[in-house]
């Protein structure tokens, strides 16, 4: 009975209401689409009525852990929890990246005559899972959160049904991310078995406040008595084989040019933000936690993996010529970047926090610039064959030039052009990588950065400049920018994120000292 009492007493469920809150806004949005009368011309309010939730519930929860009730590192729910103010963080970027993904999914979903209810639903569904992700302490939460994630991102990569792309991007998505979850699963059921039997494998055990072989902290002691076993290290480079799946790191990259191309255009951006946010804040809670102890084992692994990973991301995307294929490569070159991060936070001197913060800032940087280059990719009406190639954003300047101007922005904030924020997130990178002695990352980095000018400076080009001759390829029977309308919200908003750019650029403040 007292063990069922202290079981029942450490759930606190206060400490997960955003996530609750969102799950009975899913509910509430899946309902109204689904009672609607739209066979009597009225329009489903669950768009406008998830955008409206997610707003509220972003905002809220920001003053709640900013300013009345700042959250401070502690366990829930016997240890599958761990709750803290790095967490809160995440928790809100997931937040404004679902409302982001929601503001731009509205339009889309009108303009193809897609069920608007169950996307909704999903994408909230998503995101909570992503925000229980991001807290879990227990290899078991991990799992299962990571899974309702990866199933609702299943439904939303295919969700155009009436488009071939949209459905072999979904199958695809599924085959990998089936693939990568063997992987993790593989890895976490070998710490699992030498965790819970090291006599009968060979491995050193002290002793332990609960012998719990799935919980973070059994993990980080039980790694650091034994960093050289082999079943041990095996577990691990299979549970960072799964996570390099999720964020899109080589080798493991291969679904990602793919499903960017085939998805809708909303759930493009949700992935190239959200999932790969998720990931790495994942990673850095593996190493610096429960693979901790075996961070000489890990720093030569993670070195080659983003060396590889900037190489691969960078020289690949040079020779696309579809807009959102070339993004997916360059978010690949992106994963580099952050995994130096990564690093640095295992070696930074004394504190990692200032590794960590320059993480997140990159974070908050790539999702401003991705969301106003996707969201104005979105608007354009392009044909099944000649979707989003370079020549549709052909002299875009005269004919749209508030959407010339918020897509360079974007472009040059990814490519890391001053004064925009892309430029100050990768020189933050630059310096922490250098005080970490990452030398060869770091080279790989500046290499990685200059061979990007190459692909982002020809789409800006595109959008500037009138060609001098089109080729037969380049030719368009209709102008894709012609009909184009957009609502006056969604045109504030894409400002807003472009001038978010401009301000982080110039102004870091509210992302504190840190820096």
């Amino acid at each position: 009975m007292n063990s069922f009492l202290t079981f029942s007493n450490d759930n606190i469920w206060y400490e997960i209401w955003p996530e609750l809150a969102l799950v009975l806004g899913a509910v509430i949005v899946l309902s109204m689409d689904l009672f609607s009368k739209r066979e009597r011309g009225f329009p489903s309010m669950a768009g406008p009525f998830a955008i409206f939730f997610q707003g509220l519930l972003f905002s809220f929860h920001l003053f709640d852990y900013l300013a009345w009730h700042p959250t401070f590192d502690r366990t829930t729910f016997s240890g599958m929890l761990s709750q803290g103010f790095k967490g809160d963080v995440m928790r809100s970027f997931f937040l404004l990246s679902s409302f982001l993904v929601s503001i731009l999914g509205h339009r889309y979903l009108k303009a193809n005559l897609l069920r608007v209810g169950e996307f909704h639903h999903l994408t909230m569904l998503a995101t909570g899972g992503l925000m229980l992700l991001c807290q879990s302490d227990h290899f078991l939460m991990l799992f299962v959160s990571l899974e309702t994630v990866a199933l609702c991102f299943y439904s939303l990569v295919a969700y155009d049904r009436e488009s071939p792309k949209s459905l072999e991007a979904g199958i695809k998505y599924l085959v990998f991310g089936a693939l990568s979850s063997s992987l993790l699963l593989f890895g976490i059921v070998l710490l699992y078995g030498v965790g819970a039997n090291p006599e009968v494998w060979g491995a050193r055990f002290t002793g332990h406040e609960s012998m719990d072989p799935l919980s973070f902290s059994y993990l980080h002691t039980f790694l650091a008595e034994n960093p050289d076993h082999l079943l041990l290290r095996a577990g691990v480079v299979l549970v960072l084989s799964g996570m390099a799946f999720k964020i899109g790191a080589a080798p493991f990259q291969i679904w990602v040019p793919d499903v960017y191309h085939g998805s809708p255009m909303p759930v493009t951006a949700f992935l190239a933000v959200s999932s790969k946010a998720a990931g790495f804040f994942v990673l850095l809670n593996l190493v610096q936690g429960p693979f901790g102890g075996i961070s000489d084992f890990l720093l030569p692994l993670l070195g080659f993996i983003a060396t590889f990973t900037i190489f691969f991301g960078n020289l690949a995307a040079c020779a696309q010529r579809n807009v959102k294929r070339m993004l997916g490569l360059s978010g690949v070159a992106h994963a580099g970047y952050l995994l130096v991060a990564i690093m640095a936070s295992m070696l930074f001197p004394g504190d990692s926090d200032r590794a960590v913060w320059v993480l997140f800032f990159y974070l908050f940087v790539y999702m401003t610039a991705s969301f106003s280059v996707f969201g104005i990719m979105g608007l354009a009406r392009t044909s099944e064959e000649s979707e989003h190639d370079f020549s549709n954003y052909c002299n875009l300047a005269e004919k749209r030039p508030w959407m010339a101007f918020v897509l360079v922005c974007g472009i040059s904030s990814l490519a890391g052009i001053p004064p925009f924020a892309g430029f100050i997130s990768k020189v933050l990178l630059i310096s922490v990588a250098y005080e970490a002695e990452l030398y060869f990352s770091l080279a790989a980095m500046i290499i990685g950065v200059v061979i990007s000018i190459f692909y982002y400076f020809g789409w800006i080009r595109e959008i500037c400049f009138k060609p001098d001759k089109l080729h037969d390829d380049d030719s368009l029977p209709v102008d894709p920018w012609e009909t184009v309308t957009t609502s006056g919200f969604v045109k504030i908003v894409l400002i807003s994120l472009t001038m978010a750019s401009i301000v982080f650029g110039l102004w870091q403040a509210p992302f504190g000292n840190s820096f």
